[in-house]
């Protein structure tokens, strides 16, 4: 890959913005915390938790080849460590640790959420800042009962950027999940979403400079 310039950064930013739904959030029945490679979802749920949004949270991931060496034991073990240690009480939370994609997340998390009989009228999902979009798209077709609102780290697209270990990877992360955005709704696994024209020449000038190793294959 060549290196990130002006131009792929501002196009970066676009995906961001769509991706970002800025819902504003409110109380819900519970919460899912959604893994990933980003264990920031932990703090975003021990800060929620504090604000009284939900009562309890289910952490949903499995041991996965691309966050194993980070999460060794799994991400939703690692993710619902970090909150409990951020104060979240350890009753108030599920662990959810065999999801391997982000319609079992929701798929399994709704289980271990209703599993004792509680009644689940609305869901908090919480995830990285550009994963809110498909969270929301999978929720909706996986979960069509309840209500969903997307919630994450208040960080800008700068900010998250300077954070990252390697911004390529995570740019190239983000076609993944805008990608998904996409197609999914065509295999059953989302609802439809409207995507912009500039949004999709954003993706395809990306996808042209080689941020394409998340894509999904042809």
């Amino acid at each position: 890959m060549t290196p990130i310039t002006g131009a792929d950064r501002g196009d970066a930013r676009i995906l961001w913005d769509f991706n970002v739904l800025k819902q504003s959030v409110r109380p819900c029945s519970a919460a899912l915390a959604l893994g990933g490679c980003d264990i920031g979802v932990a703090g975003a749920a021990a800060d929620l938790y504090r604000a009284r949004l939900f009562p309890v949270v289910a952490f949903s991931g499995g041991i996965m080849p691309g966050t194993s060496g980070r999460f060794p034991r799994g991400e939703a073990v690692h993710f619902r460590e970090r909150a409990i240690a951020l104060g979240v009480p350890e009753e108030a939370t599920l662990l959810e640790p065999h999801a391997t994609n982000t319609g079992e997340n929701i798929s399994f998390g709704r289980k271990v959420l209703t599993g004792d009989g509680r009644t689940v009228h609305s869901v908090l999902l919480i995830s990285m800042p550009y994963m809110q979009r498909r969270a929301y798209a999978t929720c909706r077709k996986q979960w069509p009962e309840v209500d969903p609102v997307c919630a994450s780290q208040p960080v800008s697209f700068d900010q998250y950027a300077k954070e990252q270990d390697d911004e390529a990877e995570f740019i190239a992360m983000m076609m993944g999940d805008t990608h998904r955005v996409m197609e999914y709704p065509r295999r059953g696994f989302a609802i439809e979403q409207e995507v912009p024209e500039h949004v999709r020449d954003a993706f395809e000038r990306l996808r042209k400079r080689g941020y394409n190793t998340w894509l999904l294959p042809d």
